[in-house]
């Protein structure tokens, strides 16, 4: 019965030591425009060919009154709501920068997938689509340019 167990557990142990392999972590710094008004929220997403969302990278905001305000996303989390409280930060203001670690499956990169970037700012203009990029390795490496509340975004392998 202790062998029995043993390679249970030894079996559980590879399978979780195999998933964490697969996942590369990234550092992503979100470089704000000097806009007027309240801190944005901001969520970073992986969305499939479809623009269907697949997993929640990250969630700049942490008061859950104001997720209806990023609406595309929350429609999709409401659907299958997951908890987020680990990937959960405070919102950022206008000027400002973040620095935030991803943890990307690479299962994703280099495949038919997209980082999508939602921003919403109380009382402005809602962007569905601040900053949209490929997922790819080149772009996990570059800049990319916002179109909204965000002025560019940057990756570095971590």
């Amino acid at each position: 019965m202790k062998i029995f167990l043993f390679l249970i557990i030894s079996a559980f142990s590879f399978i979780n030591v195999g998933n964490a392999q697969n996942i590369k972590k990234y550092k992503c710094m979100i470089q704000m425009t000097n806009y007027m008004g309240e801190g944005a929220y901001i969520v970073a997403s992986i969305i499939d060919s479809k623009g269907n969302y697949v997993q929640t990278l990250y969630v700049l905001g942490s008061d859950k009154k104001w997720y209806p305000d990023i609406k595309e996303w929350y429609k999709a989390f409401k659907k299958k709501p997951t908890d987020i409280s680990a990937i959960t930060g405070a919102s950022i203001s206008g000027g400002d920068r973040a620095v935030k670690i991803f943890e990307i499956n690479e299962k994703y990169i280099d495949k038919d997938y997209k980082l999508k970037f939602e921003s919403a700012v109380e009382n402005n203009v809602y962007k569905p689509e601040d900053v949209l990029i490929p997922l790819t390795s080149a772009s996990l490496s570059a800049k990319t340019d916002g179109n909204g509340y965000i002025r560019y975004v940057r990756f570095i392998p971590n």
